[in-house]
């Protein structure tokens, strides 16, 4: 039914880590320029969560980010969101340095965030009512949305009425309705069960083609960082930092393919154990070899 008007630690001694400046390119839409953050404990110490990031992603880039637990993943990505504003360095997106949240990046969440007391439509519709559109135009992309995501005909359903993976469907809908830049994605799978997750890794790829949109996804799978990026890159804690970057052909090829043939492949594979046994090796450094 359409709508109707409302009124830190020193850093780990692990093998040749270091910094990395990524693929500096003028023509790059989004500037991470030597990003630190830190917090202080209640005991007066400080803790470095990240140190001297630089990225530089072009319009319509790909990019997945995987680490061990405690690297800095998700406080790089609140950082670029504008939700944390970083102890030292900068962000810039499309030569405006962010200074907080805007509509310009949207923010997937592990969990949907959604609006429960509102329908699948109203919760898509939310951010294009809150800048003024005309109805007749929401309704208009709400459908067109659902049709995306796979929703059609759920659009006067409630929320909770959804499965888990129904409701990251719709979380990326509302995302999309904003139109943003930058689609920021922490961990939005890592609820979900297998087969959901692969089914939801092939809708990301689909809309990432389809958009031309610039993604930055978190992940702790190693195998959806491999799918899900032309660019992988693996951070190393303690502090936070880019220890190793990869440049992936398996997102492209993915698009047009069924995902179970792409893990079957022997480069695939190659590279899903070296990085496996990269992050083991920085997890022992980290608990310990009998932890």
């Amino acid at each position: 039914m359409p709508l109707m008007p409302v009124t830190l630690k020193p850093p780990l001694n692990y093998k040749q880590s270091q910094s990395l400046i990524l693929n500096t390119n003028s023509s790059s839409n989004l500037h991470i320029k030597d990003v630190s953050m830190s917090f202080n404990l209640p005991d007066g110490s400080c803790v470095d969560a990240l140190k001297n990031i630089t990225i530089d992603l072009k319009k319509g880039e790909l990019l997945s980010i995987l680490g061990p637990s405690g690297c800095g993943k998700t406080t790089l990505l609140n950082i670029i969101a504008g939700f944390l504003s970083p102890t030292s360095g900068e962000i810039n997106l499309n030569a405006n340095t962010v200074t907080g949240p805007g509509a310009e990046r949207g923010m997937v969440f592990q969990q949907g965030a959604l609006f429960e007391w509102m329908s699948v439509r109203k919760n898509i519709a939310f951010g294009p009512a809150m800048k003024g559109a005309a109805l007749p135009d929401i309704n208009k992309q709400v459908d067109e949305l659902l049709e995306t995501v796979g929703l059609h005909g759920f659009g006067d359903k409630a929320v909770y009425e959804l499965s888990g993976g129904m409701q990251q469907r719709v979380a990326l809908a509302r995302c999309l309705a904003n139109d943003p830049d930058v689609i920021l994605m922490d961990e939005p799978l890592g609820a979900l069960d297998a087969l959901t997750r692969e089914k939801m890794q092939s809708l990301i790829l689909k809309i990432w083609k389809d958009t031309g949109k610039t993604i930055i996804l978190i992940t702790h799978s190693v195998e959806e960082a491999l799918l899900l990026g032309e660019r992988l890159l693996v951070m190393a804690p303690r502090p936070g930092r880019i220890h190793r970057e990869y440049t992936l052909d398996f997102a492209h090829q993915a698009v047009n393919s069924d995902l179970r043939e792409i893990k079957k492949r022997d480069d695939y594979r190659q590279k899903r154990e070296e990085i496996l046994s990269m992050i083991w090796e920085m997890e022992e450094e980290i608990m310990g070899p009998n932890s």
